[in-house]
């Protein structure tokens, strides 16, 4: 909901270590946002909390930084992009594993299995779409990522605080978890209504 215009300031904030950074490839960044994902979710089934939220942040500032990287020194790439949803995605699985796992509970998996569905679905409403506003050179000039993701209710920046928030609360998985999923499907339920106008 807030990733488009959060995004100039995060670049504005980010420009000046991007600038210095000229050597490295946005896919090093990607690959190493991937393995910080990764100890995040190990923290958080070792039930190291904190450990996994700062983790978790550490990895949403890599993931930005990859492709501010790539736009400052003109390194984008269809194939850069590629890495960086994967990387996301791998992230976006694990936290929520591992901190089912580290605490296990039936609620919590059943829970937790309605989330990943969520994601699931979420995935195929703006990755097809996003298929077909490029079929149809419907995406915006001012377009900033590899593909186009048309907005909704739960974003990135939305993900980043409910993640984090994951980490701080583990007492309330299950709710918060049930929560999230709610939102994430009306945001699915948005972006349905936002094609059927569009793409009509």
């Amino acid at each position: 909901m807030f990733d488009t215009p959060l995004r100039k300031v995060k670049d504005q904030v980010g420009a000046p270590l991007a600038r210095r950074l000229s050597r490295v490839s946005p896919i090093t960044i990607s690959l190493i946002g991937l393995i910080v994902a990764l100890l995040a979710a190990w923290s958080a089934y070792r039930q190291i909390y904190f450990a996994a939220f700062a983790l978790w942040i550490l990895n949403r500032v890599l993931d930005g930084l990859d492709g501010l990287l790539a736009r400052i020194h003109n390194k984008q790439s269809d194939f850069g992009g590629y890495v960086d949803i994967l990387t996301d995605f791998v992230a976006y699985a694990a936290l929520p594993i591992g901190l089912v796992v580290g605490s296990p509970s039936s609620e919590r998996y059943l829970a937790l299995a309605f989330m990943l569905a969520s994601f699931y679905v979420n995935t195929a409403s703006w990755m097809y779409l996003a298929a077909i506003l490029e079929k149809r050179a419907q995406h915006g000039d001012d377009t900033q990522t590899s593909i186009v993701m048309p907005a909704g209710l739960i974003g990135g920046f939305e993900t980043i605080i409910a993640f984090g928030v994951f980490t701080l609360f583990p007492a309330y998985l299950t709710i918060l978890y049930i929560i999230f999923t709610v939102l994430v499907f009306i945001t699915i339920f948005q972006r349905l209504i936002w094609a059927k106008r569009i793409l009509t």
